[in-house]
């Protein structure tokens, strides 16, 4: 009786402080899209145009290998997020999901035939599924972890953020559902390493500090790529070129590991404030900023 009086009230917690949670509407972002210039050495960010003017949540810029198409998740007025897509050719948005779940972290698959993202669902899991690319029913990947996170190794493997604390990289095997915890303690930003057989992701230190690692894709060595001396969460994206990002509130610096290990500044030619989340298009021409509202 007394284990059943438990279980009620943990039930009872989880619906009265989860649920709510769900259903809050999420902070207001907006995503610009730049071009993208290299001058002497300086990266120069400018024609910037915001993509999703409107009031709300618009956030997680995908871009498309091939096509001149960005995805991102967009929030209603409920707070339920869906996948739209932006042809930033014709300035054209269509929605690529309208579902009751809620999706989260476009990625296109590596063989360009699905959209991969997390799917939130009112029970507080968090699955990763994937959508035919040209619409159509969802096909569930994982759904015996919380993962918050994802960046494709290669056409069955898959890297993840899990939930919850100590957040842990864990690489997954769609076919056979195997799960390798690799680190524990990891940040948000997970990314192929352009023109290598090689992942990127951050860990924090027991001093609270970061480094930015490396992770072969063929024996899963782990390497250091740039050491941090903020405890601030590295919010990171890679260049076609091997360039990589790491934005700083108002501002963006660039390094080129291997090469040039010190961090410049990105000049950009708009007042932005807030900046999270980046993306590089893969032909090195465009990139798209989150930033606060």
């Amino acid at each position: 009786m007394i284990k059943s009086t438990m279980k009620n009230l943990l039930l009872l917690s989880f619906y009265l402080i989860v649920l709510p949670a769900l259903s809050q509407q999420p902070p207001g972002t907006d995503i610009y899209l730049f071009d993208w210039n290299k001058k002497k050495g300086t990266i120069v960010l400018g024609n910037p145009v915001n993509i999703t003017a409107r009031p709300g949540y618009d956030n997680q810029p995908y871009f498309h290998p091939d096509k001149p198409l960005l995805y991102y998740a967009s929030a209603d007025v409920t707070g339920r997020t869906d996948i739209l897509e932006y042809n930033y050719e014709t300035g054209i948005t269509r929605k690529l999901t309208e579902t009751p779940e809620r999706e989260y972290s476009p990625t296109v698959t590596p063989d360009k035939k699905f959209i991969s993202c997390i799917i939130q669902r009112d029970n507080g899991a968090q699955d990763l599924g994937k959508y035919p690319i040209e619409g159509g029913e969802p096909v569930v990947l994982i759904n015996n972890l919380t993962v918050g996170y994802h960046a494709w190794m290669d056409n069955k493997r898959v890297l993840t953020f899990i939930l919850p604390q100590p957040f842990t990289l864990q690489l997954v095997d769609v076919e056979t559902g195997k799960a390798t915890i690799l680190a524990e303690n990891i940040g948000r930003s997970l990314h192929k390493i352009p023109k290598q057989e090689a992942m990127s992701f951050a860990q924090q230190q027991p001093d609270k500090t970061w480094i930015i690692k490396k992770l072969n894709s063929n024996n899963l060595s782990v390497t250091d790529l740039a050491v941090l001396t903020t405890e601030k969460e590295p919010l990171l994206t890679w260049a076609p070129d091997g360039t990589l990002l790491r934005s700083m509130e108002m501002e963006i610096y660039f390094m080129k590991p291997g090469k040039n290990n010190t961090w410049n500044k990105v000049e950009i030619q708009k007042a932005l404030s807030g900046i999270s989340r980046m993306a590089v298009n893969p032909q090195g021409n465009k990139i798209a900023i989150v930033v606060s509202e």
